[in-house]
């Protein structure tokens, strides 16, 4: 058992109605069939939408439209009509937003000067869209805040510099958590780790942790023992820090090479699943408070070789018992599996072998899935064993998840973005 010491929040802070009233706000004008944010609208990979295809119709989903984008690994969020995502084109790192229904651009407004590094140039984060503003964080690690209506900048400053260090080896990665009147990114800088600005002006609110690199994760909001928190998944170690000061609750270390911890940390029966790749593995982390201390046990762990599931860049999806992931074999090998384990004891299920390389979601019993060919591939999310709906080459290579609103679609690549039509007939 990991043991960890006090941390200094007043009780005030975890009355449940201001837990409800920061949850509310998180939420504020998000509709059940929006994509507002990276993984969507609960950070988990999962849409409540219903009626999608249940059959490979002759040809794929119609296409509804493609439009130019640009270089970059963003992926696509959506709100109402508006999608939003980030892209590189002519010498900038650019906020495109387009109709949602028909691809026409909106407005494209830069952000920061284009980004190169030798696994991919361009862009890496997802915008979030909360009411009617969007957030970014780019490639170099410049934040900023965008009128949807019109792209018009409101603020923006680069983290990096603002609080000391250095852009992570391969790009800044976190997509922006906003968390009540704060937006929130993993860092990796000198004077704090985790950073937090007020929304509204982009002046710090708390940093959280120093010297620990950033990682390529995504921080989540969770509610752990009772308790509504920031998970963050960074470089060598994922803690839990309180919402409103940055005061750190738990930590548990988790190095792996290169620190490429990138998966976002999902609740699991109100534990905590983190995973890796590079051979690393996976552990599920049951997270308990006494008084004003945490403690942190593991419940499985399942690490090294011959480990059955380490998420390179994926984050796994919990639909029911069972988790369903990509299992990534050797240190950035080629090799990938399309796994199905049981999620309370990490029991390996089924594995589709040499499934590949890709990024997926869930909605309505089904996983839409991406793979680094370009294809979209539909499978039944079962643990009766892998049923394919269907696949289609309909991208370019691609590491991005596809985003879902309103029986949309929504797929990018290097070079285009393209939305299909995937609602049952």
């Amino acid at each position: 058992m990991w043991q960890f010491g006090r941390f200094f929040m007043t009780a005030s802070f975890v009355l449940p109605a201001l837990i409800g009233v920061i949850l509310s706000s998180v939420t504020t004008s998000v509709r059940a069939d929006d994509w507002p944010q990276f993984l969507g609208p609960d950070r988990n990979g999962i849409s409540q939408e219903t009626g999608l295809i249940d059959e490979w119709p002759a040809g794929g989903p119609k296409e509804l439209w493609r439009v130019k984008g640009g270089v970059g690994m963003s992926g696509v969020a959506v709100q109402g009509d508006t999608a939003s995502t980030l892209i590189q084109t002519d010498g900038q790192q650019r906020v495109l937003a387009l109709n949602a229904k028909t691809g026409q651009t909106k407005w494209s407004v830069p952000v920061a000067t284009a980004y190169a590094n030798g696994q991919g140039d361009g862009p890496r984060g997802t915008p979030a869209i909360v009411g009617g503003v969007v957030f970014v964080f780019t490639g170099d690690g410049t934040l900023a805040r965008l009128k949807l209506s019109d792209g018009t900048i409101e603020w923006s400053h680069n983290v990096l510099k603002r609080h000391g260090g250095r852009v992570a080896d391969y790009g800044m990665a976190c997509s922006p958590l906003v968390v009540g009147d704060t937006v929130v990114v993993t860092a990796g800088a000198t004077n704090g780790t985790v950073v937090a600005c007020d929304s509204k002006t982009g002046e710090p609110r708390w940093t959280s942790g120093k010297g620990e690199a950033a990682g390529y994760s995504s921080p989540a909001v969770l509610t752990i023992s009772g308790w509504t928190q920031i998970v963050a998944f960074k470089g060598a170690s994922v803690s839990g820090i309180d919402l409103k000061s940055g005061d750190p609750l738990w930590r548990y270390p988790y190095s792996t090479d290169y620190d490429c911890n990138i998966a976002t940390p999902v609740l699991v029966g109100g534990n905590v699943l983190i995973s890796a790749g590079e051979n690393h593995g996976s552990t599920l982390l049951k997270i308990g408070s006494k008084g004003q201390n945490f403690n942190v046990e593991k419940v499985w762990e399942s690490t090294g070789g011959g480990s059955v599931l380490r998420s390179e860049w994926q984050t796994a999806i919990q639909l029911g018992d069972y988790l369903y992931a990509f299992d990534n074999v050797g240190s950035a090998g080629p090799v990938t599996h399309l796994v199905c384990i049981e999620a309370a004891t990490g029991k390996p299920v089924w594995s589709k072998t040499r499934f590949g390389k890709g990024n997926m979601i869930a909605a309505d019993g089904k996983l839409f899935a991406t793979t680094m060919k370009g294809e979209l591939v539909i499978i039944k999310a079962t643990p009766d064993g892998y049923e394919e709906i269907g696949r289609r080459e309909v991208i370019g290579t691609t590491r991005q998840a596809p985003a879902l609103a309103s029986g949309r679609l929504y797929l990018r690549d290097g070079a285009e973005i393209v939305c299909l039509d995937v609602r049952r007939k």
